[in-house]
């Protein structure tokens, strides 16, 4: 334990990947700079011997800052404090702790991403369309998605466009948005320019609301702006891409997703979309369901398109556990 002590970060980091194993530690090189590369290379060749009461010593203190992240991620510096105290007592708490905060970024609007959409809309819904952008682009993408549902058809295309255009924003700014909002600063905000928005943050928003808001935005963006409506369409799934998946996936998708949802779904899909279904169902299930169809009788499109919502979240979820691949417009995606 006493060696551990007198050991650098940067010791402690080749250390731990030599820990690790290569597969892992190729796995983080991935999200490093060439030049950190370059030294923990040099610091792994320096290593000779590593005894075992040094590598736990590593590997726990590694784990510790890592839960504790977690916890600040969860709850804040105060939550995190007071489960660590608990788990490790006062001192040990306080080093994790300052260790972690000399260098952790909290990310701006924390507390309203402890609030309901409600209340967040309550916040925002009289302030310019710059200001509810970039409070959207730190939220969580559920909530920014019911809060751009909730805004006047109006706005939303127009926030919806700053959100995909927006790059970097001052500290001063995001500072006072916060005062605004809260009547305090965060103590953790970064003094260099924090990127927030661009076009993956409104994709993520985009693909939570609601199909009439969907259509809304990007009909007045298609209007105001197409080359940017273009860019955010390819990178979209929407409920008619499903022609775009292969049977294996259409397979996977028809086993998690509620029948009733994928009856409504269908009732007004094209007959294209249709038969990739149908093709992916066994005869027996597919007659099923095109009985059931007829025999539904009219329905409210608006239940149509929260069914079709439903079912891209639930295509969605397969696809982040890497159960399924989504192609993405533009033919960079490569699947062997």
């Amino acid at each position: 334990m006493a060696k551990g002590i007198h050991l650098s970060g940067r010791q402690k980091a080749a250390i731990l990947l030599i820990t690790l194993g290569p597969e892992v530690s190729a796995q983080v090189f991935k999200h490093l700079r060439d030049d950190e590369i370059e030294q923990l290379t040099l610091e792994i060749a320096n290593v000779r011997k590593v005894d075992s009461g040094e590598k736990e010593m590593i590997l726990s203190e590694f784990h510790q800052i890592c839960v504790a992240q977690e916890y600040i991620t969860q709850g804040g510096i105060t939550y995190a404090k007071e489960i660590l105290e608990k788990a490790l007592g006062s001192q040990r708490a306080l080093d994790i702790l300052n260790r972690l905060t000399a260098t952790l970024q909290v990310r701006p609007f924390d507390f309203a991403r402890k609030a309901e959409p409600s209340q967040i809309l309550n916040f925002i819904q009289n302030e310019n369309s710059q200001t509810i952008a970039l409070v959207l682009s730190y939220l969580q993408p559920e909530q920014s998605s019911a809060v751009l549902s909730s805004l006047p058809q109006e706005k939303q295309a127009e926030v919806a466009r700053r959100i995909a255009l927006m790059d970097s924003t001052s500290p001063d700014v995001i500072a006072q948005v916060e005062r605004v909002l809260e009547q305090k600063l965060s103590s953790t905000v970064t003094q260099d320019y924090t990127n927030a928005g661009g076009i993956e943050a409104i994709v993520h928003i985009l693909n939570g609301v609601d199909r009439g808001t969907e259509r809304t935005i990007l009909d007045s963006l298609e209007i105001q702006d197409p080359e940017l409506a273009e860019e955010i369409k390819k990178r979209m799934f929407v409920f008619e891409d499903i022609v775009n998946l292969d049977n294996r996936a259409i397979q996977r998708i028809i086993r998690d997703i509620e029948n009733a949802d994928l009856q409504l779904a269908l009732k007004v899909a094209s007959e294209e979309v249709r038969e990739s279904i149908f093709r992916n169902m066994s005869k027996r299930m597919a007659e099923t369901f095109k009985e059931e169809m007829e025999y539904m009788g009219p329905v409210r499109l608006r239940d149509v398109e929260e069914a079709q919502t439903r079912i891209v979240a639930t295509i969605r979820r397969l696809e982040e556990a890497g159960e399924i691949i989504i192609a993405r417009g533009g033919g960079d995606d490569i699947i062997v």
